[in-house]
């Protein structure tokens, strides 16, 4: 119908995002039975119980459009950062709230910076707003965050951070970001994706939230899909300076997040024992992943996140063998690690089964 051609022109090159391959279909597919999925990054533990029961209350309500403002979640995160709500934005995942940055800050002729084997989303959302792109390479599969500063110029209009880096599972110190901000200019923004922050032991990870007082062109991102098991109904938020938030709120989406994932984050916010289960669980998970690979001679690059990257020196081949044998993990040569998997931690029951069918792949 020649309609293609008529697509935009930044739309033909975009890397279309591909989700951790659910179990259903991949039992469907290989009549395969008591497969587990560690491909996503998500909380094995499941939700919080006070977040189940208030989806449950909310099952009544279907009919109605959600509370637009998010006034309750709003007034729940400002009280648990203790800011202000006008400090707030809520998304659809934050890989919405990176759509509305892009949207409200982003043309053609500005230029964005981010690193190499980076959260894939920060890449699309450029390419959505027709802007120029400089990569940074990768420094011990992390972030070089004094080449970041060395690459922006008068174009320059915002720098996406991941910290920890998805699929790397690595992270930069505070005093590293404070160099940053200090040497890049105060109209550039500054965008700090900390999706993973919960589960960070570096003691010199930054207190991002303490330095958005003084840097007002710092936005931080937060998300409930991860610690919080609350993947399935897709709610994040950023944090920022009220001047930023008020522009973002003019390009976000009405009714953008749904009743149940409004009601479910609240009380998710109350039950600290379920977040304190969930780090102990992947510190665990983490330390048995550590061990055991060692053991092996097995290459792994060290994670402070929920997830570790694997070198299997075939990434591709090592997954479709785990697949078989119903094990989901995630093949990274998408980020430039061919040789890698990316493998979520799951249940110690979970982690176990991967070793011991990683090691049966790899004879």
């Amino acid at each position: 119908m020649g309609l293609k051609s008529r697509s935009s022109n930044c739309v033909e090159d975009i890397i279309v995002y591909l989700p951790g391959k659910p179990v259903e279909e991949l039992e469907r597919e290989l009549g395969l039975k008591e497969t587990i999925k560690l491909a996503s990054n998500e909380n094995p533990l499941g939700p919080s119980p006070l977040a189940v029961e208030a989806i449950k209350k909310g099952f009544s309500d279907l009919n109605r459009y959600p509370d637009g403002s998010g006034f309750y979640l709003k007034k729940a995160l400002s009280e648990f950062h203790s800011l202000n709500d006008e400090n707030f934005i809520l998304g659809n995942g934050t890989n919405e709230v990176l759509e509305i940055i892009a949207h409200a800050f982003l043309d053609p002729t500005d230029s964005v910076v981010f690193s190499e084997g980076a959260f894939v989303v920060y890449q699309i959302v450029s390419q959505l707003s027709c802007s120029k792109m400089s990569i940074s390479p990768m420094k011990n599969y992390t972030h070089d965050l004094e080449d970041i500063s060395k690459r922006v110029n008068e174009k320059t209009k915002i720098i996406f951070l991941a910290n920890p880096n998805n699929p790397t599972g690595t992270s930069f110190g505070e005093l590293e970001l404070l160099k940053l901000l200090e040497e890049v200019p105060k109209n550039i923004l500054v965008v700090v994706d900390e999706a993973y922050c919960h589960f960070v032991t570096d003691e010199n990870y930054p207190k991002t939230l303490d330095l958005m007082q003084e840097y007002h062109n710092l936005i931080v991102l937060r998300t409930f899909s991860k610690v919080y098991g609350l993947a399935a109904l897709r709610i994040g938020y950023g944090i920022a300076h009220h001047e930023i938030i008020s522009i973002l709120s003019k390009v976000r989406e009405p009714f953008n997040v749904n009743s149940l994932a409004l009601l479910a984050a609240e009380d998710a916010l109350k039950d600290d024992a379920h977040v304190e289960r969930s780090v102990a669980s992947n510190l665990e998970g983490r330390d048995f992943l550590v061990r055991e690979l060692t053991s092996l001679g097995i290459p792994f690059v060290p994670t402070q996140g929920n997830f570790m990257m694997v070198d299997v020196s075939d990434g591709s081949l090592v997954y479709d063998l785990l697949l078989k044998r119903g094990v989901i993990v995630r093949p990274v040569a998408g980020y430039g690690f061919p040789s890698h998997i990316r493998v979520s931690i799951g249940t110690l029951e979970e982690n176990r089964r991967f070793v011991k069918d990683l090691k049966e792949v790899l004879k």
